[in-house]
């Protein structure tokens, strides 16, 4: 998301942010519904978190760690 952005500036400083109107569409469709934003924040973060730690636990691993 987001991958298309123009920016026009004024006076050296970001004014205004142009993107792709199917863009606009899906992030005010994202906006107009917390669920779905919920789950896109979710995605976000797990993205985050896979870029910091490159450490991977198996199943077993997180249902011991869960007291599963």
């Amino acid at each position: 998301m987001l991958d298309h952005v123009q920016i026009i500036e004024e006076r050296g400083q970001a004014k205004f942010a142009v993107i792709d109107f199917e863009e606009y569409l899906s992030i005010k469709a994202l906006l107009s519904e917390p669920e779905k934003l919920e789950d896109y924040l979710d995605y976000l973060h797990m993205q985050e978190v896979k870029q910091t730690s490159s450490k991977r636990l198996t199943l077993a691993e997180v249902k011991q760690a869960c007291d599963l």
